[in-house]
């Protein structure tokens, strides 16, 4: 199933607005999951819905009809995992960590699929980076490796756009992940069962057309088992956390020189069964 959340185009915004529903058809149509109790997102992820029980009570949407935002706007909390490539840590400069490396993007930089990364004055070096995130369903504290998939919801996309000068500038780097625009996701989440092997999908990334990132998830140097194990001993995890897990070499920061994203340019990340999220720059 590939949960997402979307707008009537011809209804005008408000709360209520945006609601869960299910992308069907190869992506033609969307079901709405109000219909079945389900207020958002998180609701239908909390409540383990993975699958459409009932055709017949849903109302559905042709893809024209609708505007697709962010499938999960209200995540309890973003954790992502810095170097988590060992290719990319070599290219940022930095020891192959011996433990996640774990920080935090807010919950207010979230935008949807074809959303504007708007880069503010504030910073001159603006970098992109593809990561491939899962989102937890059950939650649980101390959960080792071995149960670990089995707290694993579905999967998705981030870029994990960030401002190099502000996250050099101390050794925190929170705050230069978290401006406003700069957690593009979606444009699904695509529910475990359908995915075989979450270590084993090609992660890419181009600007224009222009491939700048290409790898794959078992290249991960901590993957989700790991992840999940090591976050779950120090905090409870809950139904609707995501866990971005990294980039993988290429990005603007390693280039020589330097590449930071410009106005006017269109970022697409592509990973294997989850789809394609694409977003302009300005």
């Amino acid at each position: 199933m590939k949960l997402v959340s979307f707008s009537e185009l011809n209804r005008p915004a408000g709360p209520g607005s945006i609601r869960p529903g299910v992308l069907l058809d190869e992506g033609s149509r969307v079901i709405d999951l109000t219909t079945a109790g389900h207020a958002d997102a998180l609701a239908a992820i909390t409540a383990g819905v993975t699958a459409l029980t009932n055709g017949g009570a849903y109302r559905g949407y042709a893809v024209d009809e609708i505007k697709l935002h962010a499938p999960l706007s209200n995540p309890p909390r973003i954790f992502c995992i810095g170097l988590n490539y060992r290719d990319h840590a070599i290219e940022s400069g930095m020891e192959i960590p011996k433990f996640p490396v774990v920080f935090f993007k807010m919950v207010p930089s979230i935008v949807g699929p074809g959303d504007t990364i708007v880069i503010p004055e504030i910073t001159k070096e603006p970098d992109y980076e593809a990561e491939f995130a899962f989102v937890i369903g059950k939650g649980g504290f101390q959960i080792p490796a071995s149960k670990a998939m089995d707290h694993v919801y579905g999967y998705t996309i981030i870029n994990d756009v960030s401002a190099r000068d502000i996250q050099f500038s101390t050794s925190q780097w929170s705050l230069s992940k978290s401006l406003p625009t700069f957690c593009p996701m979606g444009p699904s989440i695509v529910t475990a069962d359908e995915i075989a092997d979450p270590h084993a999908l090609d992660v890419q990334l181009a600007i224009d057309g222009e491939v700048l990132q290409h790898s794959n998830t078992r290249e991960l140097i901590f993957k989700i088992p790991e992840l999940i194990e090591y976050i779950s001993s120090i905090t409870p995890l809950l139904p609707g956390d995501i866990v971005s897990t990294g980039t993988p070499f290429g990005v603007g920061l390693g280039r020589n020189p330097k590449r930071w994203l410009k106005a006017g340019e269109t970022v697409t990340i592509t990973i294997e069964g989850l789809g394609q999220l694409t977003n302009p720059v300005a």
